[in-house]
């Protein structure tokens, strides 16, 4: 008798996406917590400003056995006026310019960091753009409209989301969904209700170790340039 190959090769053998995604906006409104909360379901009292740029890594696991290695660029907002945010911005597949919902200013400066995007990306190759809303749980101190935020959003063909840092509400499923769209993975709504479940059991492995050093030669290189200019 015959035997018949073994399926648990293929079966082991599932398709590994790797994307980047650049979080802008100013300074002290809750990005390196956002990037915190979604990569290690932790959240920080203590504010400790980003210098340049910090990284972030996790791995999801989308519908159809899609693995994806998820590198988020946590960008300080002080450089806004650095010649580096343009090389930070470079080859990302998701741009998430990030607010504070009860600081007016950081809305309105969503105009220049959507400049900044413009410079380094055309029309025809725009990354994946999203308007992430955070300290959405601060209703009493809010001080941008929800009308606001989604003027600006279709404005700029931007995806919209409400999510706070802080609690934890939204984030998980805002990344997964970002994560989703862009592998064109169309999520059924039992998808979108677990993603949060999802995303904090996630065990991270031997490629994410891997991604870990890659990521930490590439800041020690970024690191370097800054020091240099």
């Amino acid at each position: 008798m015959v035997s018949q190959p073994s399926t648990s090769d293929s079966e082991d053998e599932h398709e590994f996406l790797q994307y980047k995604l650049v979080i802008l906006g100013d300074g002290a409104i809750g990005k390196t917590s956002l990037s915190l909360r979604f990569s290690e379901d932790k959240f920080l009292k203590s504010y400790k400003q980003t210098i340049g740029v910090d990284f972030f890594l996790k791995e999801l696991t989308l519908p159809g056995d899609k693995r994806v290695a998820v590198q988020l660029w946590d960008i300080g907002g002080q450089t806004i006026a650095s010649k580096m945010v343009s090389k930070y911005m470079y080859g990302a597949h998701a741009i998430l310019l990030t607010y504070d919902v009860t600081n007016y200013q950081s809305f309105q400066d969503l105009e220049d960091w959507m400049s900044l995007v413009q410079k380094v990306y055309t029309q025809a190759d725009m990354p994946y753009l999203a308007i992430l809303a955070n300290k959405a749980d601060l209703t009493h101190m809010r001080t941008v409209r929800p009308a606001q935020h989604t003027e600006f959003a279709d404005l700029h063909s931007m995806h919209s989301f409400f999510v706070s840092a802080k609690t934890g509400d939204n984030v998980a499923t805002a990344f997964y969904r970002i994560v989703a769209d862009i592998a064109d993975v169309i999520l059924t709504s039992p998808d979108i209700s677990n993603a949060a479940k999802v995303i904090t059991a996630q065990v991270i492995n031997h490629p994410q170790d891997e991604l870990n050093r890659r990521m930490n030669k590439r800041r020690d290189r970024i690191h370097t340039r800054c020091s240099v200019m």
